[in-house]
């Protein structure tokens, strides 16, 4: 047994050299040698307010290299790129073919993770056209417009709870977390009892979205995705003897179908669906708490003209973004909004950057809900890949943030919040609050 455990622990090793040691090891030199790039990249120190350095990146040039990529925070760079067919998720089949043998050969398999095939987020079409296929339905307009009045029950009981603990609480904890992880377990027939177990799996799942981890992250990320499948496995057994009318129990019949759907890809496709369903809106609630305490003028605004909401969610989107980056690789040489890369070409895309474009967005770094053009930023990305669940997150954060207020007029920041230690993914880890007086109980 302490023979097995080790050569698992080796063979792990050797997958983080590969995936992250390396890539670690190059940029972080290029950090020291002052290298902007990849400051961007992976300097913790951006970690609390990276937008001055992605100002810096933008004056600099449009495409800055950053060791093992270019990257850039134009916001008309950054759209060309997702909306092109030119541009992937994965390197050409031959390069890709390459590289998965010597990570198999020296490496082993790991879990399955969000940025590996066959992760909806790390396949091209046609795989990637088959999977959201299945899924699409689930998340249509009119499926969200019918989850509202469940996900308003919901943040009510959320805050009941809340409000029945004292006049302090951590809003990620208590509320931000829970609120979207109870909807999309409700959504996917997965136990709503397992809710804060997802949110800890999930945890590890979204460090895995960064690049250059260090080793003791990446074996949390591989120790939760694996418990994480490890579930999934047995809850579609469960499935199996008990259908319900819910998108994993769809999944499922689809793959015992023999509807060309792996046992990878079904695993896959359901532990996005899980974690993804959570994770953004836990961000984007988190954030937009933030704002509004510390823009008392604008949560005035939004208390006077409520119908104001949704675009509010829009500038909260485009001001501080719960992803914050993504990437593409060029399938040719091409050319694209003027730029001209090279076949293969890896290229980093700032959201968050390209949502603070001075080209697009007049005084970009300033807050304002009235925002007329709020909704031009690239948020869920763009093209083929544009986030599922984007309607689900805004329809969850308006949703959220509405009661929240109305119940605690009064809530403010009681402490510093704490932000999460990813860098792809924006949000807060914790964020102590004091309720004030809730509304039904002041004179």
């Amino acid at each position: 047994m302490a023979a097995t455990a080790g050569v698992t622990e080796i063979r792990r090793g050797v997958r983080w050299a590969l995936r992250h040691g390396l890539v670690r090891q190059t940029v972080t030199r290029r950090i020291r040698a002052g290298e902007l790039g990849s400051r961007v990249m992976m300097d913790n120190e951006l970690l609390i307010d990276p937008f001055p350095a992605y100002e810096q990146l933008r004056a600099e040039e449009r495409l800055v290299g950053a060791g093992i990529a270019l990257i850039t925070a134009d916001h008309g760079l950054c759209t060309a790129v997702l909306r092109s067919p030119d541009f992937g998720t994965v390197p050409t089949e031959a390069r890709l073919a390459r590289v998965v043998r010597l990570a198999i050969r020296a490496g082993g398999r790991g879990p399955l993770g969000p940025v590996e095939p066959p992760s909806m987020l790390a396949v091209d079409p046609p795989d990637h056209t088959r999977y959201r296929k299945l899924v699409t339905r689930a998340f249509s307009a009119r499926a969200v417009a019918a989850l509202r009045t469940r996900a308003e029950e919901i943040a009510e009981e959320l805050l009941d709870e809340m409000a029945g603990r004292g006049p302090r609480a951590d809003l990620v904890e208590d509320y931000a977390n829970l609120l979207p992880a109870t909807v999309i377990a409700e959504m996917l027939g997965a136990p709503v009892s397992m809710r804060r177990q997802f949110l800890e799996w999930g945890e590890g799942a979204a460090l895995s979205l960064d690049v250059g981890l260090r080793y003791r992250e990446f074996r949390r990320a591989e120790r939760d995705l694996s418990a994480l499948q490890e579930w999934m496995l047995g809850h579609f057994e469960s499935v199996r003897r008990s259908p319900g009318e819910d998108i994993l129990s769809a999944l499922v019949t689809t793959h015992d179908e023999g509807d060309g759907l792996s046992e990878d890809e079904l695993t896959s496709i359901a532990m996005l669906l899980l974690a993804a369903g959570f994770e953004t809106t836990v961000n984007l609630i988190g954030n937009g708490v933030a704002l509004l305490a510390r823009h008392p003028e604008q949560l005035a605004l939004l208390r006077a003209e409520p119908q104001r909401w949704p675009n509010a969610v829009e500038e909260m989107l485009r001001f501080d973004s719960p992803v914050q980056r993504t990437a593409r690789i060029a399938r040719r040489d091409v050319e694209v909004d003027g730029e001209r890369l090279r076949e293969d070409q890896l290229v980093v895309l700032v959201i968050g950057g390209a949502n603070r474009d001075p080209a697009v967005f007049a005084d970009p770094a300033r807050f304002d809900v009235n925002r007329a053009d709020a909704g031009a930023h690239i948020a869920f990305s763009s093209g083929i890949h544009y986030c599922l669940g984007a309607g689900l997150a805004r329809m969850e954060a308006e949703v959220g943030l509405r009661a929240l207020f109305r119940r605690f007029p009064e809530l403010e920041l009681a402490g510093q919040p704490r932000r999460r230690p990813t860098r792809v993914l924006r949000g807060y880890a914790a964020m102590p609050v004091a309720l004030g007086a809730p509304a039904t109980l002041r004179a």
